[in-house]
């Protein structure tokens, strides 16, 4: 597949309830959405340009269509989290934790999740 693209927030959003759902028609993402409700044709519209950058496809129902990832979650985080990396951090995960450091983002719980995860991996 060619590079993954970054999503709008909007698609974004679809992605998260098509993950979540493991796939769904229109009408049933719409459903999970907060209000107020999207159009359906915002949302379909929404969806088919997912399907152009290839992270969602469907199976056919007569003239309705079942819509589901072709991407997983965690291979759309990876090149979010990398993007964020590189573009902001110059590649530097101390620089991103030191920022999140300071601007307390994390709290004393998540530092000593860290230090666990840490220590497992040096062993």
């Amino acid at each position: 597949m060619d590079e993954l693209k970054e999503l709008t927030k909007a698609e974004e959003q679809i992605m998260h309830e098509l993950w979540e759902m493991e796939g769904g028609f229109v009408k049933d993402i719409i459903e999970r959405l907060p209000e107020p409700k999207p159009a359906y044709n915002t949302v379909s519209t929404i969806i088919r340009i997912l399907e152009t950058k290839g992270f969602v496809d469907h199976e056919s129902f007569g003239k309705s269509h079942r819509y589901f990832p072709k991407i997983e979650k965690e291979e759309y985080k990876k090149l979010i989290t990398g993007k964020l990396l590189k573009g902001y951090f110059e590649n530097s995960a101390s620089s991103m934790l030191s920022f999140f450091l300071e601007e307390k983002k994390l709290d004393v719980q998540d530092l000593d999740e860290i230090m666990k995860l840490i220590q497992q991996h040096k062993k």
